[in-house]
Formats: structure tokens, C-alpha cells, sequence
């Protein structure tokens, strides 16, 4: 998995709200423990199982949920699909123990945000708690490749759509660095402008084409062919 960005919470902010969602009762509680010593993060929640997951979230909305991949009743994959049909906002990251799983592609398409190695530090944890609760993603460039991929081979399905908003240069040169795998800072690096100044590009981008998270728009573009990716 590649560094992951960094994501600095203004002085002042409301803390970010998170739900842990994990079928082995240590770990659940270990991450919760954890977590509750970071003053910008509070955990309003906590399930066992996928199923208890969608209702919890439902009821608190949190603005992060931090959910395990393999869970009885209803997979984390399943969760997430449910998740993000009933709380489109809240941004999900996929616990795991290994990055090869099948599932963590289906979820990003499904609209997790990235996932987590399981065995990744409190610091990293806390830290990509931050980062998607930015907007930002945790996809790794090898990720990024596969879903590309996969988005290429998508044909479109509706013959009826409606006009495809327009995008500027600008923000589609944003768009290719995202599809990239690329973070914030990076893409800012890449253009040589502000990180303030892409996520207020990628601000933009969702709210024109209506979806909610990076992937999504790129998804999105690659299917809409907007983007000419090799």
C-alpha cells in the first residue's frame, strides 16, 4: 500500500465521527480504546456483524465508518452497498488482513472510500480516519490500475442518459491524476497549484456529475469516456 496522505484537522473542528465495525470483539474494542485518545476523532458506535452495521449507521450517521471485510449475517461488502444507499455521506474504509482480497475491489466500486490493513498502526489508523473524512481516498496505485480496468470494460447501459456535464480542462487534468491513484497533495505537486486549490477542483467535479466520492468520478468519466487513459 503507498504512503498515505496526509490530512490535518483545522484547529477547531468538529471531531470526526466514527463507527467500528468488526466481528472479533478484541480487536473491535483495541480499536475503539485507541481511537477514543485522539482528540478530533469520536466514536459514536460499535457492531459485530454487517447487519447490526447498516442499522447502526442509519441511526447515528457517522461521517467515517471503519468496516471489516469478512463479518457473519451480512459481509462487509454487503454493509457497504447498504451504507451507501442509505447514508451516501459517510465515508467507508474496509478493515482487512490482506490487500489481494476480491472483496476490497467490489467495495470500491460499491463506494468505500479504501481500505486498511488490520495490522496497520494506531497512527495510521487515526490518520486515514482523517484523510477520508477530507474526501480523499486510500487506493493504492496497484488498486487504482485493477479498477481502471475494470471501469474500462463497462459499456453503458442506459441509452437514455442525459447530457454529460461539462468538465474544463482543468478539472479533468485533475481527474486523470486521480484515476492515477494519486493523492491531493500529489495531484497539487503534479500541477504545480495549491492542495486547497485540487480539492476544490474535486469538489467541483463530484457536484457536477452528482456522485460522491473520487472513484466514483472516475468511474464515472472512464465509462463516459471522458478520460483518454491508455
Amino acid at each position: 500500500m503507498s504512503q498515505q496522505p496526509v490530512a490535518v484537522r483545522p484547529a477547531g473542528a468538529e471531531p470526526v465521527r466514527v463507527v467500528v465495525v468488526d466481528d472479533q470483539e478484541l480487536f473491535r474494542r483495541g480499536l475503539i480504546m485507541l481511537l477514543g485518545v485522539e482528540p478530533d476523532i469520536e466514536v459514536v458506535g460499535e457492531a459485530g456483524d454487517g447487519q447490526d452495521a447498516v442499522e447502526l449507521v442509519k441511526n447515528v450517521v457517522p461521517d467515517v465508518v471503519l468496516l471489516d471485510v469478512r463479518m457473519p449475517k451480512r459481509t462487509g461488502l454487503e454493509a457497504c452497498i447498504e451504507i451507501k444507499d442509505l447514508v451516501p455521506a459517510a465515508r467507508i474504509i474496509m478493515l482487512t488482513v490482506s490487500d489481494e482480497e476480491a472483496d476490497l475491489y467490489e467495495a470500491v466500486k460499491n463506494g468505500a472510500s479504501g481500505y486498511l490493513l488490520k495490522d496497520s498502526s494506531i497512527d495510521e489508523v487515526a490518520q486515514a480516519v482523517r484523510v477520508v473524512a477530507e474526501g480523499q481516498s486510500l487506493i493504492s496505485p496497484s488498486m487504482a490500475v485493477k479498477l481502471l480496468d475494470e471501469f474500462k470494460e463497462m459499456s453503458r447501459t442506459d441509452k437514455e442518459q442525459v447530457p454529460t456535464p461539462r468538465l474544463t480542462d482543468r478539472e479533468l487534468e485533475v481527474l486523470r491524476l486521480v484515476a492515477k491513484g494519486l493523492n491531493n497533495r500529489e495531484v497539487a505537486k503534479e500541477l504545480f497549484i495549491s492542495e486547497n486549490t485540487v480539492k476544490n477542483h474535486v469538489r467541483n467535479i463530484l457536484e457536477k456529475l452528482q456522485l460522491h466520492s473520487r472513484m466514483e468520478a472516475v468511474m464515472y468519466a472512464v465509462r463516459e469516456k471522458l478520460l483518454d487513459l491508455p
